[in-house]
């Protein structure tokens, strides 16, 4: 059971960031290589201090960080955010290329002795930090004032425009906690398989921003697809697993089409009469 949910966590960490994004109308399409530089940067902060802790700790700062740097760049000088969006996703995808190959001389899979975890504590550990985060946001948006602010930001900008609040702040704090949240996606995915490989994320931000979309910007709608897009991955491995001469290519693309599937069986409903 535990092993289930821990499967699911870095789906639904993304999808939870994601949906501050949504809520601002500033969709953090960066997410997906936010992901793999987090598992990049986790996995190179830990093998350099020794510390899983530490890697965690530095790799979400750093991600974070960087990720509200431009945002703040983005919004000041007023940049089309969807453009803006893309670019940093390539940036991020060339940058853990570019680190990789400067410092473990590779661009392929790394892996080390000082970067091995036990598959039943990390599992336990991955569940406890995704509970704990989805809670937080949860609480964070129903019960604060800020989170109600959050939640208007996109759809009605005005209302805080009447009571002195600056949207700015809450699309630039959107992208901040988007890359959090995928920033520790990366750490537990990276942890799982006690190594880091090039295209970790493999589309799990895509597949989170698709999870918003569907679930309607309510969390636990959100879940049930997140839980929907591993129960399918997790039947592609075992499939691949029993039938051998299945392609690995069709294995890999079953969630995303079943992702399409959903989203055009959803959309009619979310579009106004």
């Amino acid at each position: 059971m535990i092993g289930i949910l821990a499967f699911s966590c870095p789906l639904l960490l993304a999808a939870t960031g994601s949906l501050f994004s949504e809520f601002t109308g500033c969709l953090a399409l960066f997410l997906d290589s936010a992901i793999t530089l987090s598992g990049f940067l986790t996995y190179t902060f830990t093998v350099l201090t020794g510390s899983i802790v530490a890697g965690i700790f530095l790799s979400t700062l750093c991600t974070t960080s960087l990720s509200l740097l431009f945002a703040f760049i983005v919004e000041k000088t007023r940049a089309e955010r969807f453009i803006a969006a893309i670019s940093i996703n390539l940036l991020y995808g060339a940058l853990v290329s570019l680190l990789s190959s400067v410092i473990f001389k590779t661009r392929g899979v790394l892996v080390s002795q000082a970067f091995t975890f036990k598959t039943q504590q990390t599992n336990l550990i991955c569940v406890i930090i995704t509970l704990i985060v989805v809670t937080a946001a949860i609480l964070f948006l129903t019960k604060t004032q800020m989170g109600i602010y959050f939640r208007i930001t996109g759809s009605d900008p005005q209302v805080l425009l009447v009571r002195g609040v600056n949207s700015q702040v809450y699309r630039i704090a959107s992208w901040g906690i988007a890359a959090f949240a995928g920033a520790l996606a990366g750490s537990i995915m990276t942890m799982r398989i006690s190594s880091f490989v090039p295209n970790l994320a493999s589309g799990k931000g895509w597949l989170a921003l698709a999870a918003v979309f569907m679930g309607r910007k309510k969390l636990w709608q959100i879940a049930v697809f997140v839980i929907i897009f591993c129960v399918v991955e997790y039947i592609a491995v075992l499939i691949q697993n029993f039938i051998p001469a299945v392609p690995s290519s069709v294995v890999l693309a079953l969630p995303y089409i079943v992702s399409m599937i959903l989203v055009l069986i959803q959309t009619p409903r979310l579009l106004p009469d």
